[in-house]
């Protein structure tokens, strides 16, 4: 049996218990009272909790029966959290009970980054050698062009753009959007930014003359620069230029959670409205069967690549 571990960051799952998800977050630092709070309210804005957890496990139990349809039984689909239950190293210690041959690790990110990709890499890791593992683990590399997945997004912005008049359609901006990162990255040499200007560029060449722009979203809180433009003021470049409509496609994201339910549902188009503008969201790929066949091939490839 390969069992596949699927890696995603978590979120709390109640609002009693934002303040130590936030701690996790920051390495075990307290959080500022008043930045609690903040965050208790967006989660209180759009359900009390993050819904990428129960997503996330949707998307496991139907990648497994899919990876299964032959009923040869050969695959275990996990899910290990990053900052909440269950941890990695939970997840970790609970798979190696079915005496797998070996592990697949699979961040639930099309791109790569050292402060995302490889901090997961980096928990299973640490959980390998607390738990004295020598079950053989390999890792899923970038997927960000992986042509299921680009077909994906371009269908679910093909579906965003009927939220707007049939006669502004094909003139409609679609804002590609994707998590900022701390600037320092840049002088790391870390893949991020090109790893999401690869998204987009695949994207982009399936849209034909629809506009496009980029800009990164939601910045941290720490007193060091991060990466831009911003959302916010590519909004404002936008409407200079006399755009009233936009539509907002989070290719850094594969699920909602509250970067996409609170960021861009509630802030920034609260924010587009004070400007006059009317700003929609593509559908998140979620648990959908297009994800499930990205997944299924992306593991396909992994395998394949393995035994050459």
């Amino acid at each position: 049996m390969t069992a596949v571990l699927l890696m995603a960051m978590g979120g709390p799952d109640s609002l009693e218990n934002v303040e130590p998800f936030l701690k996790d977050v920051r390495g075990g630092r307290p959080t500022p009272p008043e930045l609690v709070e903040e965050i208790r309210a967006r989660y209180r804005a759009t359900g009390g909790k993050s819904p990428a957890v129960g997503i996330t496990q949707e998307l496991a139990k139907k990648l497994e029966a899919r990876l299964n349809q032959d009923g040869r039984g050969r695959y275990r689909v996990y899910m290990g959290l990053r900052h909440w239950h269950p941890f990695i190293k939970e997840t970790y210690a609970e798979l190696l009970h079915e005496q797998p041959k070996r592990v697949i690790g699979f961040c639930m990110a099309p791109q790569q980054s050292s402060l995302s990709t490889g901090a997961y890499q980096k928990k299973v890791e640490e959980a390998r050698s607390s738990l004295q593992s020598t079950c053989p683990v390999s890792y899923v590399g970038s997927w960000n062009r992986h042509p299921q997945l680009v077909a994906a997004i371009v269908e679910n912005i093909r579906q965003g753009l009927l939220k707007f008049p049939a006669d502004v359609r094909g003139r409609v901006p679609v804002l590609f959007t994707a998590h900022s990162l701390p600037e320092r990255i840049v002088q790391m040499g870390d893949p991020y930014p090109q790893e999401v200007r690869g998204t987009v560029e695949a994207v982009t060449a399936l849209l034909g003359s629809q506009p496009t722009r980029f800009a990164y979203q939601s910045q941290g809180r720490s007193g060091e620069a991060w990466l831009g433009p911003t959302v916010e003021s590519a909004l404002e470049d936008l409407h200079r230029e006399g755009r009233r409509h936009v539509l907002v496609a989070p290719i850094g994201f594969l699920c909602d959670h509250v970067e996409t339910l609170f960021d861009i549902d509630i802030e920034l188009k609260q924010l587009a409205e004070t400007k006059g503008m009317q700003l929609e969201r593509i559908p998140m790929l979620n648990a959908s069967p297009a994800l499930v066949e990205t997944l299924v091939s992306v593991i396909d490839a992994h395998e394949a690549a393995l035994t050459d």
